[in-house]
C-alpha cells in the first residue's frame, strides 16, 4: 500500500494525466452547446426545417445518454486506457464526418456517432482520474478541476461555437474537435499507463438492452415534450416504457451476475446524493445556458460572439471557486454544507436574473453570471468527487458512467420542462394582451423567460434540501472510517466533514 505522501507509479505523471483527461471532457461537455450557435447558417446551407433541427441537438443526447451505462461497463472489462483512446479516435471521427456533411441526414448521424463514442470517453476519463488520484489532497484538486470544466463545458461550448461561427464557418463548430482529439490522444497514448487492469469480460446482455432503451426513451420522450406538448401520445408513451424497462434494470441488476451497473454503487448515501446533486445541478443550470442566451440575443440584440464572451465572467467564477471549495470549504466543512449551499446560491441568481427587464443592461445580466459561477463552483467539483470517492478499481467506469449519466439526464429533464413550461408562458401573455403586437411578444417573450428562472430557482431550492438531507454528517462520516478498511481510511479524509 502507498504512503500518504508517495503517489502510485502509475500516477507518476499524474498531473499531465489530468490536463489529458480534462482537455476531453471539455471536448464532450462543450459539444451539447457549440452547435446551438451555429445552427442558424447550417439550417441555411444544408436546407432542413425548423422542426427537423431539433434533431441536430437531440441526436448526441441520444445516443450519448442511453449509451453511458454500456460505456462505463466497457472501462471496467477491457482497460481504461484502452477505450479513452478509442474514445477519443471515434469521436474525431464522427465530428469530422459532422463537419464535412453536406446533408441533414448525414449532420445528424454523425451527430449520433459522436454521442456513441462520447458514452464510451467520459466514463473513461472519469475512471482514469478516479483510479489515478488516491492521495487527499491531490484527489481534491484534480475533481476541482475536473468538476469545473464539467460547470463551465457548456458556457464555453457557446463561446467557441459564437467566435468559430461568426469569424469562420459552422463547420469548424465540429472539425475542432479532431484538433482536441488529436491532442489529447497523443498525451493519453505517452500518459497514460499501459497496466491498467482488465477484468471480467462477460457482459450482461438483457442489462444493456433494458439500461440502453430506457434511458433511450427517458431522454427522447423529454426532448419531444417541447415541440409535441406533454400530452402527445409519443411523449407520454416513451416516458413511461422508460420507466417500466429501467425498472426491469434495476431488478436484473438485483439477480444479474455480471451487472452492468452493481447497486451498491448508487445504493451507498453519499454517492447516491452526489448523483442526485450532478442530476438536480444539471437540470436547473439549462436556464442559464438556454434562455439567458434568447435572452441576450433576441432582447439586447446580442451577436452570435457577443453572446459567448458574455458567459465569460460564469466560467471564471467557476474556476475560482472550484479551488477554493476542494481546497479549503470542502475539507473543513464537507459536502452536506458545500453543495446545499452552492444549490441556494444558484436559486438565488435564478431569482436575480427574473428581476431583467426589456431596457437592463449587461451590469444586471453580469450580477446573475457570477452568483452561477460561484453556485456551480461550488456544487460539481464536491459531487463529482464524493460521487466517486471510495470506488474499487474493477468498478470505476461503472460508477463514472452514472456521474455522467445524472448530468446527460439532468439536462434533457431540464430543457424540456423549462422549454414547455417557457413556451406555454410566452402564449398565454400574448392571448391576454392582443392584439399580437411586436412590442406584446417581445414582451411575452421576456415574461416566458422569467418563468423558466423562476422554476430553476425552485429546482435549486428542492436540490439544496435534497442534498442537506442526504449527504452524511460528520460524526456519521467519522464512524464509517473507523469501522473503514485501512486503504479507503486513507483516501476519506479530505470528504470526512
Amino acid at each position: 500500500m502507498s504512503t500518504p505522501t508517495q503517489a502510485p507509479p502509475e500516477s507518476r505523471h499524474r498531473w499531465l494525466v489530468l490536463a489529458t483527461v480534462a482537455l476531453a471532457q471539455l471536448m464532450v461537455v462543450l459539444d451539447a452547446t457549440i452547435v446551438n450557435i451555429a445552427l442558424p447558417s447550417a439550417q441555411a446551407e444544408l436546407g432542413f426545417s425548423d422542426n427537423d433541427r431539433q434533431w441536430v441537438v437531440t441526436a448526441y443526447a441520444l445516443a450519448f445518454g442511453s449509451l453511458l451505462l454500456l460505456g462505463g461497463r466497457l472501462s471496467d472489462m477491457f482497460g481504461r486506457r484502452r477505450m479513452f483512446l478509442i474514445g477519443l479516435v471515434g469521436f474525431a471521427v464522427a465530428s469530422a464526418l459532422g463537419g464535412a456533411a453536406q446533408t441533414f441526414e448525414l449532420l445528424v448521424g454523425a451527430r449520433a456517432l459522436q454521442g456513441a463514442f462520447a458514452a464510451v470517453l467520459a466514463p473513461a476519463a472519469l475512471s482514469v482520474l478516479t483510479t489515478t488520484f488516491t492521495i487527499p489532497k491531490e484527489r481534491a484538486r484534480a475533481f476541482g478541476v475536473f468538476g469545473a470544466i464539467a460547470g463551465m463545458g457548456g458556457a464555453i461550448g457557446l463561446l467557441l461555437g459564437g467566435y468559430l461561427t461568426q469569424n469562420f464557418d459552422w463547420r469548424w463548430n465540429l472539425y475542432v474537435n479532431v484538433v482536441i482529439a488529436v491532442i489529447a490522444f497523443a498525451a493519453g497514448t505517452v500518459l497514460l499507463s499501459r497496466s491498467d487492469a482488465k477484468h471480467d469480460t462477460r457482459i450482461d446482455v438483457p442489462g444493456v438492452i433494458l439500461a440502453s432503451t430506457g434511458l433511450f426513451l427517458l431522454v427522447f420522450g423529454f426532448s419531444q415534450a417541447e415541440p409535441q406538448g406533454w400530452d402527445a401520445p409519443v411523449v407520454w408513451g416513451s416516458l413511461g416504457a422508460s420507466v417500466v424497462l429501467l425498472v426491469g434494470f434495476v431488478l436484473r441488476q438485483r439477480t444479474a451476475e455480471h451487472p452492468l451497473l452493481p447497486l451498491s454503487i448508487v445504493q451507498d448515501r453519499d454517492r447516491g446524493a452526489g448523483f442526485l446533486a450532478i442530476l438536480v445541478a444539471g437540470s436547473g443550470m439549462f436556464g442559464v445556458f438556454l434562455f439567458l442566451t434568447y435572452y441576450l440575443q433576441l432582447t439586447l440584440g446580442y451577436g452570435p460572439m457577443q453572446t459567448g464572451t458574455a458567459f465569460l465572467p460564469m466560467v471564471l467564477f467557476i474556476v475560482i471557486t472550484a479551488q477554493i471549495q476542494t481546497n479549503f470549504l470542502v475539507p473543513r466543512f464537507g459536502p452536506k454544507v458545500v453543495v446545499p449551499l452552492g444549490m441556494a446560491i444558484g436559486a438565488g441568481a435564478m431569482l436575480w436574473f427574473t428581476t431583467l427587464h426589456i431596457d437592463s443592461g449587461y451590469g444586471s445580466v453580469l450580477m446573475g453570471l457570477i452568483g452561477m459561477g460561484i453556485a456551480m463552483g461550488s456544487i460539481m467539483p464536491a459531487s463529482f468527487q464524493i460521487a466517486t470517492l471510495g470506488i474499487a478499481p474493477r468498478q470505476a467506469g461503472a460508477a463514472s458512467a452514472m456521474v455522467s449519466t445524472s448530468q446527460q439526464v439532468g439536462g434533457a429533464i431540464g430543457t424540456a420542462v423549462l422549454n414547455t413550461l417557457a413556451a406555454t408562458a410566452a402564449t398565454a401573455y400574448v392571448a391576454d394582451h392582443a392584439p399580437a403586437t411586436p412590442e406584446v411578444i417581445a414582451a411575452g417573450a421576456l415574461h416566458s423567460f422569467s418563468v423558466a428562472y423562476t422554476w430553476s430557482a425552485g429546482i435549486f431550492l428542492f436540490g439544496a434540501l435534497l442534498t442537506a438531507s442526504l449527504f452524511r454528517t460528520r460524526r456519521d462520516r467519522e464512524a464509517r472510517l473507523v469501522a473503514a478498511a485501512p486503504a479507503v481510511r486513507d483516501e476519506a479524509p479530505v470528504l470526512a466533514h
